[in-house]
């Protein structure tokens, strides 16, 4: 199984402003930047989040984004939910009339526990964890660094 590109960079985004929290709005241009992401494409993954109310803009000279909540509040779970638009790895577990072999299918409950399996995972990460992992972590930290 593969996350979109969209969960993705998504989380990489989150993981941006989390990492300046605190330190003002952020610009989605700086973001691109760092991220090595196309704006566009940035502009298309914020609205959902927006609307989630776990970003906010500012307008002005000095606005951008930021969190609307510390990055200890906001698991990877929540992100990769809301921009997949669903914790399912198929449709048939969420909703069984799709398919027409659902009643019997007998690889429909084990699609189901990985999804759990992964979801339990990611729910219980936060930002800040990831953030923290970082840090702990010098080979990786220092591999970050070009993309946080």
């Amino acid at each position: 199984m593969k996350l979109s590109t969209r969960s993705r960079y998504g989380t990489r985004l989150m993981l941006d402003m989390a990492q300046r929290y605190n330190q003002g709005p952020v610009q989605l241009g700086d973001i691109a930047k760092r991220q090595n992401i196309s704006v566009k494409y940035l502009e298309q993954i914020i609205i959902p989040l927006k609307k989630a109310h776990y970003v906010e803009s500012v307008r002005g000279p000095k606005g951008g984004h930021a969190l609307t909540r510390a990055p200890e509040e906001i698991t990877v779970g929540e992100v990769v939910a809301l921009l997949e638009e669903g914790d399912s790895l198929v449709e048939c577990t969420e909703h069984s009339e799709v398919c027409e072999r659902s009643p019997i299918c007998p690889t429909r409950l084990i699609w189901k526990e990985a999804a759990k399996a992964m979801f339990d995972k990611l729910n219980t990460t936060t930002l800040a964890d990831l953030l923290h992992q970082c840090q702990a972590s010098p080979g990786e930290a220092q591999e970050l660094s070009h993309v946080l």
